[in-house]
């Protein structure tokens, strides 16, 4: 019983050694540490004294300390920025869904800027940006080596004035130029329309419109389409949105889902770290879903499409996304700008994080370019035995059997022209049809 007692004391004055010894040399580190950050701030002032002093030009001090202050945030990823007042209220403006600009969404990437994507029915869309490629001039001035900030401002300019960008673009050849006109930019977060027996949510961006869009679309569509009975499923098109509002993301995630985790930001410490669950509730009704992804879905965008795929409440089709996981917070600051800054990490439910990654779809459809068919060539790949001269005709058909066969027809018309238009979508379409079948089989 002493010996017990003798090593339990024991144990207890060693850990007190340990501690004791620990804590003089972690004091220490700290102090050092301090006196080193001290010592580089003291450096900065110093550097920025000879610039202001001795530079061979006269230098806007303001603008000095605002490119330092954002040369610092760029340096650690880049979506960290420091946003000037005028930035700041842009930025207030765009997640309302009106903006001025070419409509299209940018990163960085190897020193040039990116396109994430082009927003639907904007002046880029319209001049033929695609998501991926590279703007490498902005009216004859390059951008490589600019901060994305200074790239953006770049392209901002008066409603009407004309710019022109330099696109390089994988498996074209050369670089080539765009001319746009920049216009005002009013973005529908979510739009809607019926194909055949199926509805076609098609979601531009994640402002702070977005789920309250989806709702209405969503309503008036299966309300055009005869109720949710006569609806075969919903394709939730999400391509080259290049994302937006956490919550908006979040709103429209439930909006399908009855219960389960939807999405989990984890920052430096715990007190950084959230998970958010669905409640109850299914607009689509249990009606299979279908989300449509490429390169240009980012960000909210992969939080929807890793949320549904995780719950198996939905086929992902398309090609891989873009792969940003990571959360900015705006904070304001001190002279009404505002610091974007990386403060967590997004990880689907299952726990996977897609940061450079992207989502990955459950079923690969590249997109095809459309091809143009010759009316004659196209009349002779849709000709059946009715159509020879002369065939016989079917007299055990009834009416509401020649006008079935006639919707037929029509329908697997339209469905050609669609894949011809967007292959994407003419297979999503197809899935759902299927899962129909399988369900009613069932």
């Amino acid at each position: 019983m002493k010996r017990l007692a003798l090593a339990a004391i024991g144990g207890t004055i060693a850990g007190m050694v340990l501690t004791t010894q620990l804590t003089g040399p972690l004091i220490a580190q700290e102090a050092a540490k301090t006196k080193s950050t001290y010592e580089q701030l003291d450096l900065f002032g110093d550097i920025f004294e000879r610039i202001r002093s001795a530079y061979v030009e006269e230098v806007d001090e303001e603008e000095l300390i605002r490119s330092a202050i954002n040369g610092m945030l760029t340096s650690l990823d880049p979506h960290s920025s420091y946003l000037p007042p005028e930035d700041f209220d842009s930025m207030q403006v765009q997640t309302r869904g009106e903006f001025g600009g070419l409509g299209i969404e940018v990163t960085q990437e190897n020193g040039f800027v990116k396109v994430v994507s082009p927003i639907d029915d904007t002046p880029a869309d319209e001049a033929g940006v695609e998501a991926g490629d590279f703007i490498t001039q902005v009216d004859g001035e390059t951008t490589l080596g600019m901060s994305l900030d200074d790239a953006v401002e770049l392209m901002r300019g008066e409603i009407g004035s004309e710019i022109v960008i330099t696109i390089v673009r994988e498996g074209t050849d050369e670089p080539f130029d765009i001319t746009i006109v920049r216009d005002k930019i009013k973005v529908k977060a979510s739009r809607g329309r019926v194909e055949g027996d199926s509805v076609v949510l098609r979601i531009t961006t994640f402002s702070d419109q977005t789920f309250v869009n989806l709702e209405s679309e969503l309503k008036a569509n299966v309300e055009e389409a005869g109720g949710i009975d006569k609806v075969t499923g919903f394709v939730i098109d999400l391509r080259n949105n290049p994302g937006g509002l956490l919550n908006q993301a979040i709103a429209v995630s439930d909006a399908f889902l009855e219960k389960g985790e939807i999405v989990s930001t984890r920052g430096r410490g715990p007190e950084d770290s959230d998970r958010v669950n669905a409640q109850p509730g299914d607009l689509a009704q249990g009606k299979p879903i279908v989300v449509l992804i490429n390169g240009g879905s980012a960000s909210a965008s992969e939080i929807v499409a890793g949320a549904l795929q995780d719950h198996r409440r939905a086929v992902i089709i398309g090609t891989r996304s873009f792969g940003k996981g990571s959360v900015q917070t705006i904070m304001p600051l001190q002279g009404d700008g505002a610091m974007r800054l990386t403060t967590a990490r997004y990880y689907t439910p299952s726990g996977r994080s897609i940061q450079a990654l992207g989502v990955s779809p459950d079923i690969l459809v590249e997109q095809r370019p459309k091809i143009e068919v010759a009316a004659e060539e196209d009349a002779r790949q849709q000709r059946f035995e009715a159509d020879l001269r002369g065939s016989l005709s079917n007299d055990s058909l009834t009416e509401d059997q020649r006008a079935l066969l006639e919707k037929e027809r029509a329908d697997a018309k339209k469905a050609a022209e669609l894949r011809n238009d967007d292959a994407q979508l003419a297979y999503a379409l197809d899935v759902l049809k299927g899962l129909a079948v399988l369900g009613q089989a069932n």
